[in-house]
């Protein structure tokens, strides 16, 4: 019989079109536009963000062997920072430009998992459990999609089986960043944000299952940098070698 809802690999394609629509939008079209077509593509890419913070959860919940898991993000964090800056002009040493969108969103996912680990460890008190989740929130504050995708990680993972808490937390989060986003960066694309309630109904169809594609992860990790090489490829023919985005 055949289990119904959506796999995880379901899930990541869909992340994935959704992502790509998205960062394609951003390349061709720069800046904050207003037009209601813009508008509609960016929506469209806030269904990648949290099956990503959904998907390393399950994963931290799943896998045989956390630190070659951690390592395989942190490497990923890495190469997608080179690719990630590459595609929207923005220089590979932080903090030149700003404080805002400095590298890639794999960064905070790395650490998001460090913090489901912090979280389960027996061995640390709960102050320092905090001190630390608050750390990593900061070290994470210059990514993309900032602290709220470590919280987001690990309030998905803390209340693994309660999906209505899981994403009220995570809208709660998302909420503060679109708050946020709208003051200091642009208040229309901060209200965007709150687009990601769209994946709500994709992630409660999840029906705990991989899929039949045992190495989708391993197409992720190849696809993700070379699509943004593309776009980064495609942001200089389009407006030369400038940044199109915040952070750039």
């Amino acid at each position: 019989m055949r289990t119904k809802g959506l796999s995880g690999n379901q899930l990541k394609m869909i992340a994935i079109f959704a992502m790509t629509i998205d960062h394609l939008t951003s390349v061709i079209w720069p800046g904050y536009p207003t037009d209601w077509w813009i508008i509609l593509l960016h929506i469209i890419g806030r269904l990648a963000a949290p099956v990503f913070w959904f998907m390393v959860a399950e994963g931290y919940h799943h896998t045989h062997d956390l630190k070659k898991y951690g390592m395989r993000l942190l490497i990923f964090a890495v190469v997608g920072h080179f690719a990630y800056n590459f595609a929207f002009g923005i220089p590979f040493i932080p903090f030149q430009t700003g404080v805002f969108n400095q590298t890639s969103v794999i960064w905070p996912l790395f650490l998001g998992l460090i913090g489901l680990w912090v979280s389960d460890h027996e061995g640390f008190k709960q102050w320092q459990k905090t001190l630390i989740i608050l750390l990593l929130t900061i070290l994470a504050f210059c990514a993309d999609w900032s602290s709220i995708a470590v919280l987001a990680v690990i309030y998905i993972g803390a209340n693994r089986g309660n999906f209505k808490k899981q994403m009220t937390m995570v809208m709660l989060w998302v909420l503060v960043y679109a708050i946020v986003y709208a003051v200091f960066i642009n208040p229309v694309y901060g209200m965007i944000q709150l687009f990601v309630c769209l994946t709500i109904p994709l992630l409660k169809s999840y029906n705990g299952e991989r899929g039949k594609m045992r190495n989708m992860k391993y197409l992720f990790y190849i696809y993700y940098p070379a699509h943004l090489i593309v776009c980064g490829i495609l942001r200089i023919i389009l407006h030369g070698n400038v940044g199109v985005m915040i952070g750039g």
